[in-house]
């Protein structure tokens, strides 16, 4: 399992609609094969700050299934303006786990 983390940054007074389209495009990244999951999280102490965690079965799966599929396409028309700046991706593989 590949994680990918990005922190974005989200233009002033954009927040709301940026959650809004964010929620429709939801739907996009879980279509593609190997998607497994996501979620979006707000910054409790940076106001418009987010961050994106998205499970994939393989580093692949993200970095040519998804962002050569046509739902990205979608999805970087629907959320892309939203970034100030463009935020960076990066992908991590689990080294260690522990659970409550």
């Amino acid at each position: 399992m590949i994680l990918e983390v990005a922190i974005l940054d989200i233009r002033a007074g954009q927040s709301e609609a940026f959650e809004r389209d964010f929620a429709i495009a939801s739907t996009l990244i879980g279509s593609v094969p190997g998607y497994l999951s996501h979620e979006l999280q707000r910054c409790v102490e940076r106001r418009g700050r987010y961050i994106l965690l998205v499970r994939w079965e393989t580093l692949e799966a993200h970095t040519e299934g998804f962002r050569g599929s046509p739902q990205y396409s979608e999805w970087r028309k629907r959320l892309h303006p939203y970034y100030d700046p463009f935020p960076v991706v990066e992908h991590y593989a689990l080294v260690h786990e522990k659970s409550v």
